[in-house]
């Protein structure tokens, strides 16, 4: 009996007319799920009904713009740089999880300033609740696309990859990897993980009554799985290779360090009450 897996599900769903990818399928079910808990939210503390749908509009452009971007500026510039046109294909891959944090940031800030006009933390402390839903099934979304894999190892839950996903879709015979650490499980369940806390913080603790805990906590905990997990994953460009942090290191960081002091701020501060004069329409009597 062999001790590693090996992984031979396609990325495709369907492959005729219409392509269907699991990684566009779950993405979109991500942000189903991230709709629904945050309606819950907004329906438990009586935030107006129609800032649901506008948050939900500036995420979902943010994510998408913001990960391409950052795919972009920070792994393959000097490509990009010489092929603009290629940025908008986003149906050929590259999207940064980093870029499209940062996408969600600016846009939450605008959101703030123009809808809600209350502090961003506000939105940021319910918003995070179930990105880590969103973002585990993300990663199942690359673990059927064979990507974003780790080292070589010889645990017993190593995954063998297809190498050549486009010529072994084409028609050809698959050329596997080497038995390597199947990442995207390891962020997928540190994912999951993080949103039953946040869960737990908010649902049980009333952690939403101290502005910035929830975002906090959430920057912390994801960036410092995210920071360690890139120690046995590979590179994701080639001009990584050498590098004692790489990239999704590096750029980890900023966010480590800014979770940390929002939890400070957060907890030396005292609660407030949440109060909204508006509540959802079928809670109306």
């Amino acid at each position: 009996m062999l001790s590693f897996v090996t992984w031979l599900a396609k990325p495709d769903i369907i492959s005729s007319v219409v392509t269907i990818r699991w990684y566009g399928v779950l993405f979109a079910i991500g942000f189903y799920i991230g709709y629904v808990i945050v309606s819950r939210e907004f329906r438990h503390e009586g935030a107006p009904e129609k800032w649901l749908g506008s948050l939900f509009i500036y995420v979902v452009v943010a994510t998408i713009i913001g990960a391409r971007l950052g795919h972009v500026f920070f792994y393959e510039w000097d490509y990009y740089g010489a092929h603009p046109g290629e940025i908008l294909k986003i149906w050929n891959g590259g999207l940064a999880s980093h870029g499209g944090t940062i996408g969600i940031i600016v846009a939450v800030f605008i959101y703030s300033w123009a809808v809600t006009k209350r502090s961003p933390l506000w939105t940021f402390d319910r918003l995070v609740v179930p990105v880590g839903f969103v973002g585990a099934l993300i990663r199942l979304g690359n673990l059927m696309n064979h990507e974003i894999y780790g080292h070589a190892t010889d645990v017993p839950w190593a995954f063998s990859f297809v190498t050549n996903v486009h010529q072994w879709m084409a028609g050809a015979e698959p050329v596997m990897s080497a038995p390597s650490h199947p990442t995207q499980l390891y962020e997928a369940a540190a994912y999951i993980a993080l949103s039953c806390l946040l869960m737990w913080m908010y649902w049980r603790r009333d952690a939403e009554c101290r502005p910035g805990l929830i975002f906090g906590t959430f920057l912390t905990i994801l960036f410092s799985a995210r920071f360690l997990i890139e120690f046995v994953k590979n590179e994701q460009v080639e001009w990584e290779q050498g590098m004692a942090l790489n990239m999704g290191q590096l750029l980890s960081i900023p966010f480590i360090i800014l979770g940390i002091g929002l939890i400070i701020y957060a907890l030396k501060r005292p609660p407030v009450k949440i109060d909204f004069p508006n509540r959802f329409a079928d809670e109306k009597k």
